[in-house]
């Protein structure tokens, strides 16, 4: 988000710095040398109603890099795969009785079809699903999942949120019968990359390791950023840090607008990618019911964008409280990968070619009912300073398209009366 933020503030004239605290650009986008290999830290995938981001790709001249493949999800349950996302697998599998298949089926049916969540935003997802499939469909298909995402947040999270991501990926197929995902050629540097290019040929400047440290303000009005120990004087500050930083990095914030900001919650994650000498599955997302795999799935990336050998994340999501959370790097990158043995008994040690880890304190906003109503103004009450981090995003999820949309309404906003909006507008 600010990468594009800088893109589109520098397609309106504006002279643009721009400071990142790490080592490298692009965020949750970024990639890192995996024994050769260029992946992306933190899985990312593509679908069909991801606007924003095939209008930024053409843009930037790399419309021609996205790439279109059949994929597949399943089911672990019971020590089996259950292949899952399709009408004929609904109608056989093993997992729902037939009153629970014929809701389940038209209640996520009519999800894909729905154009406003506006009537979900203060219930459950919890209750949602109860209400629509049945407690037999949410306790065999969902209390899992959420659990071994949101621990004890779970029974308290947002139905638009969840209704919104079973409509994205539900939109993006290829037929009735095949759903169909996206991927950039090169992966999401490839964008990272048509960025920075983007930006520092027109006279942008990337600062890298350097953290913003403080906005700066005289009289209500600002001054610029500290960052890795210098002043940037600016007459705008556009922010994508997470939001529970923000407080302490704009202390002259008034007292209410810190208080929305801390409001708001986060889950971290500890995402550990494996490269294999064998496929774990022919499927691209798994979803885990199994009681004895503390993960609630596994994404093999390498069925998705081709590349050599097997590449499968296996992601942790939890509260950084939780004391799985001090574990150590080699104990997770172990215990993940014996997870993966689970699934598929046929792997062995010797299939193992290396692991790595990614963590990320603030991660996945905590979405609950009536989330709508915490989110702050993009557009601060100090003049010129504009904030918004991923939980802006919402009632979707994190992802490279919202951020693109957001980035280019605060671009769009600088020096204007643009109203920025975020989507849907809940009335």
């Amino acid at each position: 988000m600010g990468l594009a933020a800088a893109h589109y503030a520098l397609n309106l004239g504006h002279e643009v710095d721009l400071v990142e605290a790490d080592a490298v650009p692009g965020g949750m986008a970024a990639h890192f040398d995996f024994g050769g290999l260029s992946i992306e830290r933190f899985y990312h995938f593509v679908c069909k109603p991801d606007a924003p981001t095939f209008a930024l790709m053409a843009e930037l001249g790399i419309a021609d890099k996205m790439r279109w493949r059949p994929t597949s999800m399943a089911y672990f349950a019971g020590g089996a795969l259950h292949k899952w996302g399709d009408p004929i697998s609904l109608l056989t599998t093993s997992l729902l009785n037939p009153l629970e298949k014929l809701r389940y089926g038209l209640q996520m049916f009519l999800t894909t079809r729905r154009r406003s969540f506006d009537g979900l935003e203060r219930v459950s997802a919890k209750n949602w699903i109860e209400n629509g499939s049945g407690k037999g469909v949410y306790d065999k298909l969902w209390r899992r999942l959420m659990e071994l995402k949101f621990y004890q947040y779970a029974d308290n999270v947002s139905a638009a949120w969840i209704a919104t991501r079973v409509r994205r990926v539900g939109k993006s197929r290829q037929s009735l019968f095949q759903e169909e995902l996206g991927y950039i050629e090169g992966g999401s540097q490839t964008l990272v990359d048509a960025l920075v290019r983007s930006i520092e040929s027109r006279g942008g400047r990337i600062h890298l390791s350097t953290p913003a440290e403080k906005v700066d303000t005289e009289n209500g009005k600002l001054r610029g950023v500290t960052a890795g120990g210098r002043f940037f004087p600016a007459d705008a500050v556009i922010s994508t840090i997470p939001t529970p930083l923000v407080s302490r990095l704009v202390p002259d914030l008034d007292e209410a607008s810190k208080a929305a900001y801390d409001a708001i919650r986060n889950i971290g994650v500890i995402c550990v990618v494996h490269k294999l000498k064998r496929p774990v599955s022919p499927h691209f997302w798994i979803n885990i019911m199994d009681p004895g795999i503390g993960i609630p799935g596994l994404i093999e990336f390498s069925n998705l964008r081709p590349v050599d050998g097997t590449i499968v994340y296996t992601p942790y999501y939890m509260p950084i409280d939780n004391p799985k959370w001090a574990m150590s790097d080699a104990a997770l990158m172990d215990e993940s990968f014996n997870y993966l043995k689970m699934v598929n008994p046929e792997l062995t040690d010797a299939d193992r070619i290396d692991s790595s880890l990614g963590r990320l304190r603030y991660a996945q906003p905590l979405c609950e009912p009536g989330f709508a109503a915490k989110i702050p103004l993009v557009r601060t009450p100090i003049e010129g300073l504009f904030v918004a981090d991923t939980s802006f995003y919402y009632p979707e999820d994190r992802g490279i398209s919202e951020g693109t949309r957001l980035a280019r309404e605060m671009a769009m906003a600088i020096g204007t009366d643009h109203q920025i909006r975020r989507e849907p507008i809940f009335a």
